[in-house]
């Protein structure tokens, strides 16, 4: 796929897999005396959802649920589609729910409300990059790896059509 645009590098590996860790710890001090079950939206944080649960020293039971508010665009319809529910019983559970970026507020926001309906004991949320400068929905995350100002975003999980999740960093494109 090409492209012509040149990279420009935000957070390289390592200070992705050091915040990712930092994370880790400070989830895993929060619920130290119990368990949690992590549920990453699919596509887009399951790098860092993967790399996260290895980082918290706590039993992590991980589920997986598929919205969709994007497309293959570059910004949130603002319309979110819950496309694979959660398997796992959360009823009586803390739930992390892990998602790749927060920016609208609007895919995270209707999933808190959907887990919700299913009694867990609390919810908390967790994003690799948080945009508040775009956020429309009343929601903020309880976890950030990093905040972030209003560029586009890729690698680390994040997408470009249907490439570039496979790239171990996060960048953006100057064109």
């Amino acid at each position: 796929m090409e492209l012509n645009k040149e990279e420009k590098v935000l957070f390289s590996r390592e200070e992705i897999l050091q915040r990712v860790k930092e994370l880790g710890e400070e989830i895993g001090n929060d619920y130290k005396d119990g368990e949690i079950v992590a549920l990453s939206l699919l596509r887009g944080s399951f790098i860092f959802a993967a790399d996260l649960v290895r980082e918290i020293k706590i039993p992590v039971n991980v589920d997986f649920m598929t919205t969709s508010s994007y497309g293959h665009g570059e910004s949130s319809s603002g319309i979110v589609e819950i496309i694979t529910d959660v398997r796992t019983d959360i009823k009586g559970k803390d739930v992390l729910i892990i998602d790749d970026i927060i920016d609208s507020g609007y895919t995270m926001k209707k999933v808190v409300e959907f887990i919700n309906t299913k009694n867990p004991n609390s919810i908390k949320t967790c994003c690799m990059l948080d945009k508040p400068s775009r956020r429309e929905a009343d929601i903020a995350p309880d976890y950030v790896g990093f905040t972030i100002p209003d560029v586009f975003i890729v690698g680390y999980g994040l997408n470009y059509g249907d490439y570039y999740r496979n790239v171990p960093y996060i960048f953006t494109f100057d064109i």
